[in-house]
């Protein structure tokens, strides 16, 4: 064969491919989950963003974070994998929460959040949680952990196993408490 035959037969067998290649392409989640054996396929990826959650108009929620990743999958979520700050917001558009964690994740289907890896809630009080992990259900406004936990007043600190609070951290519950140290005002004016 010469030169000119070879070249020919491989363009058309290229363009065979080629062919038959754009018309296995199929973007039925269902059919793609099949082939590539994965059930939870990224939609859509963000970065820089901030979400804003209203009610009657008014803000209530505001979340930033660097990333964020939907998954498609019979029970999709959104995960923020950089980590996110949360701030609660009263009627009068002032901050009286937040919240950080280095992960989270959020189940879209029933509402509710997961922080990971190292949780902060402060409140309007000054009052802080510190945590490895914490759920926020949104539906309840309520954010839980069965975790160990810190909370720190300005005369207290108390660990516990497990904690129930208002989404604004404002009314808490801790159970299972392990100890609780006093703070003398006088050494943390020594100590600040």
């Amino acid at each position: 064969m010469n030169f000119q035959k070879k070249a020919g037969i491989r363009s058309i067998f290229l363009l065979v491919l080629y062919i038959s290649f754009l018309t296995a392409c199929e973007n039925d989640i269902k059919k793609v989950t099949q082939i590539t054996g994965k059930k939870t396929l990224p939609v859509e990826t963000s970065e820089g963003l901030t979400i804003l959650y209203s009610d009657s108009a008014r803000v209530k929620v505001k979340i930033t974070a660097p990333k964020l990743i939907r998954i498609a999958s019979e029970t999709p979520i959104t995960e923020l994998p950089d980590g996110m700050l949360v701030e609660f917001y009263d009627n009068n558009m002032n901050v009286n929460s937040t919240l950080k964690a280095k992960y989270a994740f959020r189940r879209d289907l029933e509402s509710s959040m997961e922080a990971k890896n190292d949780v902060v809630v402060v409140n309007s009080k000054g009052e802080k949680l510190n945590t490895e992990h914490l759920i926020w259900n949104e539906k309840t406004s309520k954010i839980y952990s069965d975790k160990f936990v810190k909370i720190t007043t300005p005369d207290k600190i108390i660990y516990g196993n497990g904690f129930e609070a208002n989404q604004d951290f404002s009314s808490y519950k801790i159970f299972n408490i392990k100890g609780t140290i006093t703070i003398n005002k006088d050494e943390r004016a020594e100590n600040p």
